[in-house]
């Protein structure tokens, strides 16, 4: 485990560990069972996604509504009076014709060989709105990088809104490895025949790993618990 220092200029976007809101935007707290509908939170990989990253809060007090009308960028939200200090103000604004910039005032430090990546909020794979804003990735290597940085958004197409709430996150960031340093290579006959056999061995189980927590959800959607199941028993053998 690695300290994450961070500088706040802005405590109102409290950073922490992304965390599921149930009730919330990762649906309702409804139990794995028939006639129940289902939720992003039923699905383990994607919690485990979720959860992640590090998640910051829209801090202001006043909504923020942005919105494209006739090609043009407006943002609907008074931010008051520019504060006594050196701050962009307000502090959104246009970039380009197709993005739109915050001023991100928090600094992230992270380890050599390490960086930081902007993403969208987790929430904005469960919405159905339209209206989540959608932070545009990008990777800071902020170990030698400490400036308050600027967060660049999506503009929302013609004639939707993007909507900033007090309290709701706004952007999730993890911390990765600075060098993708991988390579992609084909497997050779031996390793691929092994996969392909633990695959039909799975397959071949799945009635019976599964026999415990099947269910139909109200849009007569299948779900079983069988990844969920070895999802478990590969973090027990970790721990052990």
């Amino acid at each position: 485990m690695q300290d994450i220092k961070f500088r706040l200029v802005n405590p109102g976007l409290r950073p922490r560990k992304t965390k599921l809101e149930m009730p919330g935007w990762a649906g309702q707290p409804a139990p794995r069972t028939d006639g129940s509908h289902e939720y992003a939170w039923h699905c383990a990989p994607f919690t485990e996604s979720a959860q992640y990253g590090i998640e910051v809060f829209y801090p202001y007090e006043n909504e923020l509504h942005v919105s494209q009308k006739n090609g043009v960028l407006h943002f609907d939200g008074d931010f008051g009076e520019a504060p006594d200090d050196d701050l962009e103000w307000p502090p959104f604004r246009k970039f380009g014709s197709d993005y739109y910039t915050h001023q991100l005032l928090l600094d992230l430090k992270v380890g050599e060989n390490w960086a930081v990546r902007t993403e969208p909020h987790p929430r904005f794979y469960t919405d159905t709105t339209g209206t989540v804003p959608i932070a545009v990735p990008a990777l800071l290597r902020t170990e030698w990088w400490p400036m308050i940085s600027f967060i660049v958004f999506k503009s929302p197409r013609e004639g939707e809104v993007h909507i900033f709430r007090p309290s709701e996150p706004m952007l999730q960031i993890l911390v990765l490895p600075v060098t993708c340093d991988l390579n992609l290579v084909p497997m050779d006959e031996e390793e691929a025949a092994d996969r392909e056999m633990r695959g039909r061995r799975i397959h071949a189980t799945r009635p019976t790993l599964a026999a415990d927590s099947t269910w139909t959800s109200d849009t007569d959607t299948v779900f079983d618990g069988t990844y969920r199941y070895l999802l478990r028993a590969a973090k027990g053998r970790a721990r052990e």
